[in-house]
């Protein structure tokens, strides 16, 4: 799996997608962020942080990096409150 791209959605209700090509040259699009929602990259607030991730640890249970709950706890939740910090951290930490 790679990660070819993360751009702003062009889906009016999400922030943004990722794309993705397996292994077998398909292709995957996941579209991830309530467009109308906060995120830490914009509100910079630690303890809303901790309580959206707290909230959806659970969408880590999938073990699957392409869904768009990982995507958004990572990237929009993650630990930095740069996106490209972020998104960087995010190939990192899946070899994507």
């Amino acid at each position: 799996m790679k990660l070819v791209y993360i751009k702003s959605s062009d889906k009016p209700d999400k922030k943004m997608m990722a794309k993705f090509e397996t292994d077998n040259g398909r292709s995957k699009t996941t579209h991830f962020g309530q467009r109308s929602a906060d995120d830490y990259t914009l509100t910079k607030d630690k303890e809303q942080r901790a309580r959206y991730r707290q909230r959806h640890k659970k969408d880590l249970e999938t073990k699957d990096p392409t869904r768009a709950g990982f995507l958004s706890y990572y990237i929009l939740w993650g630990d930095s409150t740069s996106r490209r910090e972020n998104i960087a951290s995010y190939k990192r930490r899946f070899n994507l």
